[in-house]
């Protein structure tokens, strides 16, 4: 699902923010990602979502360079991926309904069906019933639920996270987490950067270690 064939990345032609990363991911995999404050975990998430082109080598997802999209094929690429943020990124004017809808409506999806996939996404993360409400109602782990349900009501083959959990605490992280993996026992290939370290040793999944830019552990999972 996803390949990095010694891709490194520089900003500003000198900071080295990654340096020969290279691993495979399986399409089904769940993979966490780690490492200290500034070891690189945003920028390889950024070169996927094709935020970024790698300075040098290859960033392949589902068989493609994507470093080779042409322009106009951005949005389209960027449509099949589900992100979730640390921060969720709602609009604070919007109904959690129209939070969620956001996605379908920019792709211009038919009204009826997009009542559908979007209580569908609202459903899974346990607030159908919020539908009405306002960003501002609801607490930090529901807001992050918004934000997990607005990346998957697209179904995404691909689910990104980075850090999803920073802002919360123990158990409404392992709540978080939960949904992450109900996501990918229905085939979703989920990635979450995260520096939780004791909540990713309970979870037993591949794990991926950055330290300064470099890979320096791909521990398969217990």
């Amino acid at each position: 699902m996803i390949a990095f064939e010694h891709v490194g990345k520089r900003y500003g032609g000198r900071y080295e923010a990654l340096a020969n990363i290279d691993f495979r991911i399986r399409r089904g995999e769940m993979v966490f990602l780690t490492g200290h404050s500034g070891a690189g975990k945003s920028s390889l998430l950024r070169l996927i979502m094709r935020l970024e082109r790698p300075s040098r080598g290859r960033v392949l997802v589902a068989g493609h360079d994507i470093g080779r999209l042409h322009v106009s094929q951005v949005p389209f690429y960027r449509r099949q991926i589900g992100v979730v943020f640390q921060d969720h990124q709602l609009l604070f004017d919007r109904s959690i309904y129209a939070n969620v809808a956001l996605p379908l409506e920019i792709q211009g999806v038919e009204p009826r069906e997009a009542a559908r996939r979007v209580r569908a996404a609202l459903d899974k993360v346990g607030l159908l019933h919020r539908e009405k409400a306002l960003p501002i109602e609801l607490s930090g782990g529901e807001q992050q639920r918004v934000g997990i349900a607005r990346a998957v009501v697209n179904k995404p083959a691909l689910l990104l996270a980075d850090e999803p959990t920073g802002n919360l605490d123990p158990q409404l992280s392992a709540d978080i987490m939960q949904l992450f993996e109900d996501f990918n026992r229905i085939g979703t290939t989920v990635m979450v950067a995260s520096h939780d370290l004791a909540l990713i040793a309970r979870l037993h999944h591949r794990v991926l270690r950055l330290r300064e830019g470099r890979l320096v552990a791909d521990e398969e999972a217990a």
